[in-house]
């Protein structure tokens, strides 16, 4: 009996304990989620500050930009405020058509062609801006590359200012400036301007009325010579300036608005010697030059001046719409110091705004290529581009924070691709210039008979797509490589268009040619020794037959897997995958100090004596 008691006891005692010990781990659970749930404010209320309330010229400049948010995040635009801001990528605002060139900031002089580059300032100042008195204001920019249009936004107290600039495609001589002043308070505004002005030795100036709107009739035209470098002083430039008459004050309504549209021609010469007689039937030609291209404008069969200029911007974004129709993609890197979208958008916007768009100017130079040797430049591509690829030159990708650096960056493209093989595409003018840049990002190379790409297999751990790369004016091809979940590199190569059949094979061209059509076909990318191209495509299919016993290859194999610490930097911005390295380091300082309490409970619960333990083993 007294045995079946103790059995009793006992088996009442473990129940006991058991519950105790399930109470205590719930009890446990349960101040972890509760401290868990109140860390985040416990912390936001001890380390972080209060939200304040935005400022009203920060909200005004951030309704201004939200049009740009997305184009910005796509690396098609580039925002940045005045001072720039934490975060900004800090790339100079500009605009070119391979004419004339103008970087937009407030005392900004019109550049134009000298050399390789936009380098020769005019000493004309035509940025329209609102006088700023002691009234502090917001300033931001937009570089849209898609269209080649700056925008400008300025919020004040009282008013808000939009500006937007481009130097026109098709007529290289008009620069255009559209201003709209918003007036937000109920009282009526009157607003100061800083006007255009010339610094230029002058020759002539007078007065002329051109067109039939009622906006701008009256236009001076002032006519000078610069020097085209300061040690030279047999040799000048002559230039010439057509501006409008514009009122230097402007009022605005309660709560209304006003828009200014601007046009203003710059036309100018050669370098010639200052001979009087030389000079004077230049000036004369510069002149009608410059009115034929404000004339184009003025003398629209638009029923207003606003449906002129609209039709004018618009073919102005055609023609940038179609030189973006080659292009680029590279799939965004998070490693330190990684070349991405958005320097590469920002620098071949820079080299395409200082190249012409001969083949859709409405009037063409004596110097410029005719139509007929333009069609031929970007047919005929023979040696373009005969070296490594230009992603991995660093000299090319330098910051474009000052018109200095930006000119320098244009002219080290512009002497790259000449010297590697593709100065008949420079020749074809912006159109050329594209296709050359996107050349050299692949290591493309057109050589006798066949387009092959040279890059090296091991720079291809991250996705590359080459669009439209043109061969001949009726064949444009589109080739991708993906890196796989293998982390192999992968070809695939579509026809765009064409006017023939095109054929393709891989490194060595060991396999049979491939037919090329609009649906992509795959290749492997391989690696042979000696090292030869990793692409061949070609119209002449018994060529790229026969390709494979001139290229001598003694081994080939598919190149081999990137290693995963490589495709992990890239994606993660670390060599641990797709979580920051601090969360791994909590995860396993949580799991250690986890386990040590666990065994610290295990121990105190069932290993240590107790008294009533003891009790068991007493003798009576």
């Amino acid at each position: 009996m007294l045995r079946f008691a103790k059995n009793k006891f006992d088996t009442v005692e473990v129940i006991r304990k058991l519950f105790v010990s399930y109470r205590r781990l719930f009890a446990l659970l349960l101040g972890t989620c509760v401290f868990f749930y109140l860390l985040p404010p416990v912390f936001r209320y001890l380390f972080m500050k209060t939200t304040e309330k935005k400022d009203p010229l920060m909200q005004c400049m951030d309704d201004r930009l939200t049009p740009f948010f997305l184009q910005n995040f796509e690396f098609d635009a580039n925002i940045r405020h005045v001072p720039v801001l934490t975060g900004e990528r800090n790339i100079l605002p500009y605009i070119g058509n391979g004419y004339i060139g103008l970087e937009i900031v407030h005392d900004a002089s019109v550049n134009i062609k000298y050399g390789r580059a936009m380098q020769l300032p005019t000493q004309f100042f035509p940025i329209i801006s609102v006088l700023q008195t002691t009234e502090t204001g917001r300033e931001a920019t937009v570089v849209e590359y898609l269209t080649g249009i700056v925008w400008r936004f300025q919020c004040f107290a009282n008013i808000f200012v939009s500006y937007s600039y481009y130097a026109h495609r098709t007529l290289p001589s008009i620069l255009m400036q559209e201003l709209r002043f918003t007036n937000t308070r109920n009282n009526i505004e009157e607003v100061e301007l800083i006007l255009p002005r010339i610094n230029f030795a002058s020759v002539s100036s007078r007065s002329l009325t051109i067109g039939n709107y009622n906006n701008f009739n009256e236009f001076e035209i002032k006519t000078g010579t610069i020097a085209p470098k300061p040690e030279e002083t047999s040799n000048v430039i002559v230039l010439t300036v057509i501006k409008p008459k514009i009122s230097r004050t402007i009022q605005l309504k309660k709560r209304g608005s006003v828009k200014l549209d601007v046009p203003i021609a710059v036309h100018y010469s050669k370098p010639i010697n200052k001979d009087k007689q030389q000079i004077g039937a230049v000036v004369e030609e510069t002149e009608q030059r410059a009115i034929t291209a404000i004339a184009k404008l003025m003398q629209s069969k638009e029923v207003s001046f606003s449906a002129a200029v609209q039709k004018l911007r618009q073919s102005h974004i055609n023609v940038w719409s179609d030189l973006w129709a080659t292009g680029f993609t590279i799939s965004t890197s998070k490693a330190e110091n990684t070349l991405n979208g958005d320097r590469i958008n920002a620098t071949m916007y820079a080299v395409l705004s200082q190249t012409r768009s001969y083949e859709f100017e409405e009037y063409v130079t004596v110097a410029a290529p005719s139509k007929q040797d333009i069609d031929k430049a970007l047919t005929y591509a023979e040696g373009c581009y005969d070296s490594y690829h230009t992603l991995q030159a660093d000299n090319l990708w330098l910051s474009m924070d000052s018109l200095a650096e930006l000119n320098n960056l244009v002219s080290s493209w512009m002497l790259t691709l000449e010297k590697q093989g593709c100065h008949n595409l420079i020749r074809a003018g912006s159109s050329g210039v594209i296709q050359a840049m996107v050349l050299s990002f692949g290591s493309f190379r057109f050589s006798n008979q066949h387009l092959e790409c040279n890059i090296h297999p091991k720079y291809l751990h991250r996705d590359f797509h080459f669009r439209r790369l043109n061969y001949g004016n009726h064949t444009h091809v589109n080739v991708t490589i993906n890196v796989t979940d293998d982390n192999k590199a992968v070809i695939n190569v579509a026809l765009d268009r064409s006017d023939r059949s095109y054929f393709a094979c891989d490194g060595g061209c060991m396999d049979e040619p491939v037919l090329l059509t609009q649906s992509r076909r795959q290749f492997p990318v391989k690696l042979t020794e000696p090292l030869t191209a990793i692409l061949y495509i070609t119209e002449d299919k018994q060529h790229i037959i026969e390709l494979h016993k001139a290229l001598h290859v003694k081994e080939v194999g598919e190149a081999p897997a990137h290693e995963q610490h490589v495709i992990a930097l890239h994606k993660h911005g670390h060599q641990l995958g797709g979580l920051p390295t601090l969360f791994w380091v909590s995860v396993c300082a949580i799991i250690i100090v986890f386990h040590i309490f666990l065994c610290k409970l295990i121990i105190k619960e069932y290993c240590e004596p107790t008294d009533k333990l003891r009790y068991r083993y007493n003798k009576p």
